[in-house]
């Protein structure tokens, strides 16, 4: 008897790929009349695709919140909350990391389980920081101070960048689109654009074509960089055997008369197509996938960086991770959720530009703020 056939997309890394690729086996081979099969883009890809297209060839999908609006808008995605067991859903909240359960909520429509939790957070080279006679960092200054050392890097692509500015608004009083509204003052949006761009004059050029894997990449192989102040965690560099040298991760510097940085919650959330051929093994899958046991487990075993706040308090997940969950949960607890209103993405895909032009070439910052408006009202104006 031929195998009932899912298929599911999710982004090219080992916390992506691997991890899904794991529970689908193990579930396979509990369910043997079951056969699912993972694909995998760029991470890249996975920021800026839109998941119409996806859901239309896919059961299963590997989303970022932000698509939730969209999701509720188009109904591309099942509504969770009417095909899981509500306490089961109860317990995912009640072990939210920080809003990533909530942040797959819109209008009602969850539209995604959390199976991933990340935020951007801090990272060093131990060995580094010994052999230098440095310290790590604990406050904005001692970050730019230790920058002008020429050791420290942080990703400067459109998106990450982007995410910064977020974060320096929102540690600063004034989290960005509250309500859905710009939400922001001049001021505040100037002065986190000058602070972006006096730190990342600090670091080497070649930031700007990073990402966070590449971040990590470069940090745990070479050893002229030794910190990085904020990009979203992979606990995977924190895990003996997977990089050149063990990355420690840890808790944000801390801006004057404000407190430690609040970083833009990332993480990633398993969706199910409306288009789905066997709803009822999608539905079972999410919940294996997505359950307490497995995500502490083989989730986290193979490479996954979990969305369930049981294995981030787990002593066995800490101790094979450098105690990556423990010294971060308090940064993804405090977290901000981005918008999610369904035309969001459009600012989100082109906002980054203006600022990461302006960090590389310097030019008009009150030029580059009335572009970020401008694309801020034509997202609002999509889907009314």
């Amino acid at each position: 008897m031929a195998k009932r056939q899912l298929r599911g997309i999710t982004w090219n890394h080992s916390r992506g790929y691997v991890s899904v690729a794991a529970t689908a086996q193990r579930f396979c081979e509990l369910h043997p009349d079951v056969d699912i099969l993972w694909d995998k883009r760029s991470l890249q890809e996975f920021a800026d695709a839109p998941i119409q297209g996806l859901a239309e060839q896919y059961d299963l999908l590997v989303i970022d919140h932000p698509w939730a609006g969209f999701a509720a808008h188009s109904e591309v995605l099942v509504s969770l909350g009417e095909l899981l067991p509500t306490d089961y859903l109860a317990d995912q909240a009640a072990n939210s990391v920080g809003q990533s359960h909530p942040s797959y909520i819109f209008d009602g429509v969850q539209c995604a389980l959390a199976i991933d939790a990340a935020t951007p957070v801090a990272s060093y080279r131990p060995d580094l920081l010994e052999r230098y006679g440095l310290e790590q960092p604990q406050t904005f200054s001692e970050l730019l101070a230790l920058a002008r050392q020429g050791r420290v890097i942080m990703p400067g692509i459109e998106i990450d960048t982007l995410m910064n500015f977020y974060m320096l608004c929102a540690t600063q009083g004034q989290p960005p689109f509250v309500d859905d509204e710009w939400a922001v003052s001049d001021e505040m949006s100037l002065q986190a654009l000058e602070q972006l761009r006096e730190l990342a004059g600090l670091c080497p050029r070649e930031i700007f074509g990073w990402n966070p894997i590449a971040v990590y990449e470069a940090l745990s192989r070479r050893d002229d960089y030794v910190y990085c102040p904020f990009a979203y965690g992979y606990s995977n560099y924190s895990r003996p055997g997977y990089s050149a040298n063990i990355l420690v991760f840890d808790d944000m510097v801390a801006i004057e008369g404000h407190g430690r940085c609040q970083s833009t919650l990332g993480g990633t959330g398993l969706a199910i197509s409306t288009g789905c051929r066997h709803l009822q093994i999608a539905r079972d899958y999410a919940l294996f996938t997505a359950s307490p046991i497995v995500q502490r487990t083989i989730f986290f075993e193979n490479g996954g960086q979990p969305g369930h706040r049981g294995a981030w308090v787990d002593d066995e997940v800490n101790r094979r991770s450098s105690n990556y969950f423990r010294n971060t949960l308090p940064a993804l607890d405090r977290a901000y959720l981005r918008p999610r209103f369904p035309g969001y993405l459009h600012f989100q895909d082109h906002g980054g530009a203006p600022i990461r032009d302006y960090l590389m070439n310097g030019g008009d910052a009150k030029a580059v703020l009335a572009k970020l408006k401008r694309l801020f009202v034509d997202a609002k104006a999509l889907y009314v």
